[in-house]
Protein backbone atom coordinates (compact mmCIF):
# COMPACT_ATOMS: atom_id res chain seq x y z
CA UNK A 1 0.00 0.00 0.00
CA UNK A 2 1.71 3.27 -1.10
CA UNK A 3 1.38 6.26 1.21
CA UNK A 4 -0.49 9.22 -0.25
CA UNK A 5 1.50 12.46 0.01
CA UNK A 6 -1.47 14.60 1.02
CA UNK A 7 -2.39 12.05 3.72
CA UNK A 8 1.15 12.24 5.11
CA UNK A 9 1.17 16.04 5.10
CA UNK A 10 -2.14 16.24 6.93
CA UNK A 11 -0.98 13.65 9.45
CA UNK A 12 2.28 15.50 10.12
CA UNK A 13 0.58 18.89 10.41
CA UNK A 14 -1.87 17.48 12.96
CA UNK A 15 0.95 15.86 14.95
CA UNK A 16 3.09 19.00 14.97
CA UNK A 17 0.15 21.21 15.94
CA UNK A 18 -0.55 18.87 18.85
CA UNK A 19 3.05 18.79 20.12
CA UNK A 20 4.53 22.18 19.19
CA UNK A 21 1.50 24.40 19.66
CA UNK A 22 2.64 28.01 20.01
CA UNK A 23 6.31 26.99 20.12
CA UNK A 24 8.92 24.67 21.61
CA UNK A 25 9.57 26.76 24.72
CA UNK A 26 12.60 24.83 26.01
CA UNK A 27 14.40 24.71 22.67
CA UNK A 28 13.68 28.36 21.88
CA UNK A 29 15.11 29.38 25.26
CA UNK A 30 18.20 27.14 25.30
CA UNK A 31 19.37 26.53 21.71
CA UNK A 32 20.98 29.37 19.69
CA UNK A 33 18.91 30.36 16.66
CA UNK A 34 21.57 29.75 14.00
CA UNK A 35 23.21 26.65 15.47
CA UNK A 36 23.31 23.72 13.03
CA UNK A 37 23.86 20.06 13.78
CA UNK A 38 23.36 16.50 12.57
CA UNK A 39 21.64 13.58 14.29
CA UNK A 40 21.41 9.87 13.54
CA UNK A 41 18.34 7.66 13.86
CA UNK A 42 19.80 4.48 15.37
CA UNK A 43 18.07 1.15 15.96
CA UNK A 44 18.54 0.11 19.58
CA UNK A 45 17.19 -3.37 18.81
CA UNK A 46 16.74 -5.65 15.81
CA UNK A 47 13.78 -4.43 13.78
CA UNK A 48 12.16 -4.02 10.38
CA UNK A 49 12.30 -0.40 9.29
CA UNK A 50 9.04 1.33 8.40
CA UNK A 51 7.97 4.96 8.54
CA UNK A 52 10.82 6.86 6.88
CA UNK A 53 8.42 8.62 4.44
CA UNK A 54 6.46 10.09 7.35
CA UNK A 55 9.71 11.17 9.08
CA UNK A 56 10.83 12.91 5.89
CA UNK A 57 7.46 14.62 5.52
CA UNK A 58 7.46 15.70 9.16
CA UNK A 59 10.82 17.44 8.93
CA UNK A 60 9.83 19.11 5.65
CA UNK A 61 6.70 20.48 7.28
CA UNK A 62 8.73 21.70 10.24
CA UNK A 63 11.67 23.20 8.32
CA UNK A 64 12.08 22.78 4.58
CA UNK A 65 15.85 23.32 4.90
CA UNK A 66 16.36 20.16 6.95
CA UNK A 67 18.01 17.35 4.99
CA UNK A 68 17.16 13.72 5.73
CA UNK A 69 19.61 11.12 4.38
CA UNK A 70 18.29 7.56 4.48
CA UNK A 71 20.68 4.60 4.74
CA UNK A 72 18.02 1.88 4.72
CA UNK A 73 14.64 1.49 3.03
CA UNK A 74 11.27 0.71 4.53
CA UNK A 75 10.96 -3.06 4.68
CA UNK A 76 14.68 -3.59 5.37
CA UNK A 77 15.73 -5.65 8.37
CA UNK A 78 17.92 -3.52 10.64
CA UNK A 79 20.13 -5.27 13.20
CA UNK A 80 20.66 -3.52 16.52
CA UNK A 81 23.01 -0.57 16.04
CA UNK A 82 21.99 0.18 12.45
CA UNK A 83 22.09 3.86 11.51
CA UNK A 84 18.79 4.18 9.68
CA UNK A 85 18.99 7.84 8.66
CA UNK A 86 20.65 11.18 9.41
CA UNK A 87 18.90 14.52 9.69
CA UNK A 88 20.96 17.70 9.26
CA UNK A 89 20.17 21.39 9.61
CA UNK A 90 19.11 23.85 12.30
CA UNK A 91 19.42 22.34 15.76
CA UNK A 92 16.21 24.01 16.90
CA UNK A 93 14.18 22.35 14.16
CA UNK A 94 15.73 18.92 14.77
CA UNK A 95 15.08 19.04 18.51
CA UNK A 96 11.53 20.31 18.02
CA UNK A 97 10.69 17.45 15.65
CA UNK A 98 12.65 14.75 17.48
CA UNK A 99 9.91 13.24 19.64
CA UNK A 100 7.19 13.31 17.00
CA UNK A 101 9.50 11.78 14.38
CA UNK A 102 10.54 9.04 16.79
CA UNK A 103 6.94 8.37 17.83
CA UNK A 104 6.01 7.70 14.22
CA UNK A 105 9.14 5.70 13.37
CA UNK A 106 9.04 3.58 16.52
CA UNK A 107 5.33 2.79 16.18
CA UNK A 108 5.32 2.01 12.48
CA UNK A 109 8.55 -0.02 12.67
CA UNK A 110 7.03 -1.89 15.61
CA UNK A 111 4.11 -3.03 13.47
CA UNK A 112 6.41 -4.04 10.61
CA UNK A 113 8.67 -5.94 13.01
CA UNK A 114 5.83 -7.87 14.65
CA UNK A 115 4.31 -8.65 11.25
CA UNK A 116 7.67 -10.02 10.09
CA UNK A 117 7.77 -12.32 13.13
CA UNK A 118 4.27 -13.62 12.36
CA UNK A 119 5.10 -14.21 8.70
CA UNK A 120 8.26 -16.08 9.67
CA UNK A 121 6.37 -18.19 12.21
CA UNK A 122 3.70 -19.10 9.64
CA UNK A 123 6.21 -19.85 6.86
CA UNK A 124 3.52 -20.92 4.39
CA UNK A 125 3.58 -19.48 0.85
CA UNK A 126 -0.02 -20.58 0.25
CA UNK A 127 -1.50 -18.84 3.29
CA UNK A 128 -1.33 -15.05 3.39
CA UNK A 129 -1.17 -13.10 6.66
CA UNK A 130 -3.67 -10.22 6.83
CA UNK A 131 -4.26 -7.24 9.07
CA UNK A 132 -7.69 -6.08 10.30
CA UNK A 133 -9.54 -2.80 10.97
CA UNK A 134 -8.29 -2.80 14.57
CA UNK A 135 -6.19 0.31 14.03
CA UNK A 136 -5.80 3.68 15.73
CA UNK A 137 -8.37 6.06 14.18
CA UNK A 138 -6.61 8.40 11.76
CA UNK A 139 -3.55 6.14 11.47
CA UNK A 140 -5.11 3.24 9.57
CA UNK A 141 -3.37 3.82 6.24
CA UNK A 142 -0.01 4.25 7.95
CA UNK A 143 -0.45 1.15 10.08
CA UNK A 144 -1.64 -0.97 7.16
CA UNK A 145 1.35 0.29 5.17
CA UNK A 146 3.56 -0.95 8.03
CA UNK A 147 2.00 -4.41 7.78
CA UNK A 148 2.98 -4.64 4.11
CA UNK A 149 6.53 -3.56 4.97
CA UNK A 150 6.70 -6.50 7.37
CA UNK A 151 5.61 -8.96 4.69
CA UNK A 152 1.89 -9.11 5.46
CA UNK A 153 -1.05 -8.12 3.29
CA UNK A 154 -3.99 -5.80 3.79
CA UNK A 155 -7.54 -6.92 4.43
CA UNK A 156 -10.28 -4.43 3.54
CA UNK A 157 -9.35 -0.81 4.20
CA UNK A 158 -12.74 0.25 5.55
CA UNK A 159 -16.44 -0.49 5.57
CA UNK A 160 -16.79 0.53 1.92
CA UNK A 161 -14.51 -1.78 -0.07
CA UNK A 162 -15.83 -5.25 0.85
CA UNK A 163 -19.04 -6.66 2.29
CA UNK A 164 -18.34 -8.30 5.65
CA UNK A 165 -21.38 -10.01 7.18
CA UNK A 166 -20.46 -10.42 10.84
CA UNK A 167 -22.33 -12.06 13.71
CA UNK A 168 -24.22 -8.90 14.67
CA UNK A 169 -25.34 -8.38 11.08
CA UNK A 170 -26.68 -11.94 11.07
CA UNK A 171 -28.48 -11.33 14.36
CA UNK A 172 -30.22 -8.31 12.87
CA UNK A 173 -31.10 -10.29 9.73
CA UNK A 174 -32.83 -12.93 11.88
CA UNK A 175 -35.60 -10.46 12.65
CA UNK A 176 -36.76 -10.91 9.05
CA UNK A 177 -36.95 -14.70 9.39
CA UNK A 178 -34.81 -17.85 9.17
CA UNK A 179 -31.82 -18.48 6.90
CA UNK A 180 -30.19 -15.22 7.94
CA UNK A 181 -26.93 -15.86 6.08
CA UNK A 182 -28.61 -16.54 2.74
CA UNK A 183 -30.92 -13.56 3.23
CA UNK A 184 -28.07 -11.21 4.13
CA UNK A 185 -26.00 -12.35 1.15
CA UNK A 186 -28.89 -11.78 -1.27
CA UNK A 187 -29.48 -8.30 0.13
CA UNK A 188 -25.82 -7.39 -0.20
CA UNK A 189 -25.59 -8.71 -3.77
CA UNK A 190 -28.57 -6.59 -4.72
CA UNK A 191 -27.39 -3.42 -2.99
CA UNK A 192 -23.67 -3.65 -3.89
CA UNK A 193 -23.25 -6.03 -6.85
CA UNK A 194 -19.62 -5.01 -7.47
CA UNK A 195 -18.34 -5.77 -3.97
CA UNK A 196 -17.01 -9.15 -2.89
CA UNK A 197 -18.74 -10.71 0.10
CA UNK A 198 -17.25 -12.32 3.18
CA UNK A 199 -19.28 -14.10 5.87
CA UNK A 200 -18.06 -14.56 9.42
CA UNK A 201 -18.82 -18.15 10.44
CA UNK A 202 -18.95 -19.13 14.11
CA UNK A 203 -20.01 -22.75 13.53
CA UNK A 204 -19.64 -25.42 10.87
CA UNK A 205 -23.34 -24.92 10.10
CA UNK A 206 -22.55 -21.28 9.32
CA UNK A 207 -19.71 -22.43 7.06
CA UNK A 208 -22.03 -24.70 5.08
CA UNK A 209 -24.64 -21.95 4.73
CA UNK A 210 -22.07 -19.39 3.57
CA UNK A 211 -20.57 -21.79 1.04
CA UNK A 212 -24.05 -22.59 -0.30
CA UNK A 213 -24.67 -18.85 -0.71
CA UNK A 214 -21.66 -18.61 -3.06
CA UNK A 215 -19.76 -15.93 -1.15
CA UNK A 216 -16.17 -15.15 -2.09
CA UNK A 217 -14.71 -15.48 1.44
CA UNK A 218 -15.61 -17.31 4.64
CA UNK A 219 -14.05 -16.17 7.90
CA UNK A 220 -13.59 -19.03 10.37
CA UNK A 221 -14.02 -17.19 13.65
CA UNK A 222 -12.36 -18.55 16.79
CA UNK A 223 -12.46 -22.13 15.58
CA UNK A 224 -10.22 -24.92 16.83
CA UNK A 225 -7.68 -26.47 14.50
CA UNK A 226 -9.89 -29.52 13.98
CA UNK A 227 -12.94 -27.35 13.27
CA UNK A 228 -11.00 -25.39 10.66
CA UNK A 229 -9.90 -28.58 8.93
CA UNK A 230 -13.51 -29.71 8.75
CA UNK A 231 -14.58 -26.25 7.53
CA UNK A 232 -12.05 -26.40 4.70
CA UNK A 233 -13.42 -29.83 3.76
CA UNK A 234 -16.99 -28.47 3.74
CA UNK A 235 -16.07 -25.46 1.63
CA UNK A 236 -14.19 -27.67 -0.86
CA UNK A 237 -12.85 -24.76 -2.88
CA UNK A 238 -16.17 -22.93 -3.27
CA UNK A 239 -14.83 -19.91 -1.34
CA UNK A 240 -11.54 -18.70 0.04
CA UNK A 241 -11.11 -19.36 3.75
CA UNK A 242 -9.74 -17.00 6.40
CA UNK A 243 -8.88 -17.96 9.96
CA UNK A 244 -9.31 -15.29 12.61
CA UNK A 245 -9.44 -15.13 16.38
CA UNK A 246 -6.89 -16.46 18.88
CA UNK A 247 -4.10 -16.24 16.30
CA UNK A 248 -0.81 -16.27 18.21
CA UNK A 249 2.83 -16.73 17.25
CA UNK A 250 2.82 -20.08 19.03
CA UNK A 251 -0.22 -21.32 17.12
CA UNK A 252 0.87 -20.31 13.61
CA UNK A 253 3.14 -23.33 12.95
CA UNK A 254 0.15 -25.62 13.60
CA UNK A 255 -1.83 -23.81 10.90
CA UNK A 256 0.94 -24.21 8.33
CA UNK A 257 -0.10 -26.41 5.43
CA UNK A 258 -3.70 -26.70 6.61
CA UNK A 259 -5.00 -25.22 3.35
CA UNK A 260 -6.20 -21.87 4.64
CA UNK A 261 -6.05 -19.05 2.12
CA UNK A 262 -5.67 -16.30 4.72
CA UNK A 263 -5.04 -15.75 8.41
CA UNK A 264 -6.01 -12.36 9.84
CA UNK A 265 -4.66 -11.01 13.08
CA UNK A 266 -5.67 -7.82 14.87
CA UNK A 267 -2.59 -8.00 17.11
CA UNK A 268 -0.39 -6.89 14.21
CA UNK A 269 -1.69 -3.35 14.64
CA UNK A 270 -3.38 -3.11 18.03
CA UNK A 271 -0.71 -4.86 20.10
CA UNK A 272 2.61 -4.24 18.34
CA UNK A 273 5.19 -2.83 20.80
CA UNK A 274 7.11 0.23 19.69
CA UNK A 275 10.65 -0.44 18.49
CA UNK A 276 13.45 1.20 20.48
CA UNK A 277 15.00 3.77 18.11
CA UNK A 278 17.08 6.70 19.29
CA UNK A 279 18.11 10.05 17.80
CA UNK A 280 21.78 10.69 18.56
CA UNK A 281 23.17 14.21 18.13
CA UNK A 282 26.54 14.11 16.36
CA UNK A 283 27.93 17.59 17.13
Amino acid sequence: MPLNESYLRNLCRMALAEDVGSGDATTLAVVPENLETEANFVARQDCVCAGLPVVRCLFQELDNDLVLTEYVKDGDFCPKGTCMATVAGKARSILTGERTALNFLQHVSGIATLTHRYVEALNDPHTKLLDTRKTIPGLRLLEKYAVTMGGGQNHRIGLYDRIMIKDNHREMAKFAGPDSIARAVRACRQAYPRLEIEVEADTLEDVAAAAAANVEYILLDNMSDDEMREAIRIVNGRARTEASGNITLERLPRLRGMGLDFISCGALTHSAPAVDIGLDILN
